[in-house]
């Protein structure tokens, strides 16, 4: 039995965390974000400032003895106004690489959004607990991979032993952006989001910049991912650009070769792979806006439609098969000066068929075992030999960050990993 005076309490730095950009001081403790200060400063939008403090992809990274441990946090907790309630986040826990447990905090803010009036309103909670216990004895490396979905303020890390930064893996860093998809909306849990899925697959530390409702081709999006240190990138466009009716084909394009101008600025060689949207029928051939239809919320369903005319697409509104083709287009052109930039067309991570087997649930949005499906079928494609990620390094060609590393003299450290 532990007492107060057993406890180890451990300041959370950046550098026990991985997969964050940077990391505020609150009144609380620390909150991650997946986005830095200056592209925050340049944000108007609610729903981006929710989605990058939302921490899919960020986990704590450390070597110890310990054979507890005890992490508080301030959750903020969403409900929306007409929809089925949400369960709680869930804490995913690996002890040297293999899935150790599972937990959640109960409690925390509550941000109540009504996407038909576009309010939003935050009540104060308190400050949780989850808590590991039973760890194997001896030294180890543990991670706590934090809620993907739910805003979380770090509060104190406890132990019964010491804790340091778990080492550097060695591994190469991936670095994705995406939408809600990435974002993994409606994964089970952190790890089994499509990106760390494949990430675990490919054997990369992932940096997910997947920023629901948010993948709209922003400067300053790019221009972090510019300045964060990466050995493979990927960028997955359309399904925001197309559901929000924010631009048209004539603004789509430019802005398409500018966010690649921005990242091929700080990472001149680095395998860059562009991801067209996975089929979604709402939007194959419909443009938005996208609206929510909460008609079947009594028997707890809610699913979105596309309200836009295919008969303007003529004058250039998107559709996602609008935006596969400017996108192949694109990176056909661009690859005849850019041998490491590549394209992959959505479908092939889900398609017609699997639509039929695993439809999405709200039409829009992948199902736990489609995450798992798209992260199986991206790893397959661009980590193994011939694909745009594989390992190259028995040829001496990195071409990303370590080789970017090398020639500033920057380790690049973990923080940004």
């Amino acid at each position: 039995m532990h007492t107060t005076d057993d406890w180890i309490t451990t300041p959370l730095t950046r550098d026990l965390l991985r997969g964050v950009l940077d990391l505020e001081r609150t009144e609380h403790g620390v909150l991650p974000h997946r986005l830095p200060a200056g592209a925050r400063a340049q944000n108007t939008d609610g729903q981006l400032a929710m989605a990058e403090s939302q921490p899919s992809g960020v986990r704590l990274a450390l070597r110890t003895r310990a054979t507890v441990v005890e992490l508080d946090t301030l959750p903020t907790k969403r409900v929306y106004t007409g929809a089925p309630p949400r369960p709680d986040g869930v804490y995913d826990l690996l002890v040297d690489g293999r899935p150790a447990g599972q937990g959640s905090v109960a409690g925390g803010r509550v941000l109540t959004i009504d996407m038909a009036a576009g309010t939003a309103d935050l009540a104060e909670g308190p400050v949780g607990t989850v808590r590991f216990a039973g760890l194997p004895e001896g030294s180890k490396d543990i991670e706590i991979w934090l809620p993907h979905n739910e805003t979380t303020e770090l509060v104190a890390l406890r132990t019964d032993a010491p804790v340091e930064p778990a080492p550097d893996p060695g591994r190469r860093i991936w670095l994705h952006h995406g939408s809600s998809i990435s974002h993994g909306s409606d994964a089970e849990s952190p790890t089994t989001t499509w990106p760390a899925l494949a990430a675990s697959l490919g054997g990369v530390e992932l940096v997910n910049l997947g920023l629901g409702g948010s993948a709209l081709l922003d400067p300053f999006t790019a221009r972090a991912m510019r300045d964060t240190p990466a050995d493979l990138i990927s960028v997955k466009i359309g399904i925001n650009v197309v559901n929000a009716d924010l631009m048209r084909l004539r603004a789509f394009g430019p802005a398409v070769h500018g966010f690649l101008d921005t990242l091929r600025d700080g990472h001149p060689t680095a395998p860059l792979l562009v991801v067209a949207p996975i089929l979604c029928p709402v939007h194959e051939d419909t443009p938005g806006p996208l609206m929510p239809d909460f008609s079947g919320a009594a028997e707890g369903r809610m699913r979105f439609v596309a309200t836009g005319d295919p008969a303007e697409t003529a004058a250039g509104k998107l559709t996602l098969n609008v935006i596969r083709n400017e996108l192949a287009r694109i990176v056909a052109q661009r690859a005849t000066d850019d041998p490491n930039l590549h394209y992959l067309d959505g479908r092939e991570l889900y398609g017609e068929s699997d639509a039929v087997e695993l439809p999405l649930p709200d039409d829009i949005h992948p199902d736990a075992a489609t995450h798992r499906r798209i992260g199986e079928r991206f790893a397959a494609r661009t980590f193994t030999d011939g694909g745009a990620f594989a390992d190259r390094a028995a040829t001496g060609d990195d071409g990303g960050a370590f080789a970017d590393r090398a020639a500033t003299g920057d380790d690049g450290g973990t923080s940004a990993g």
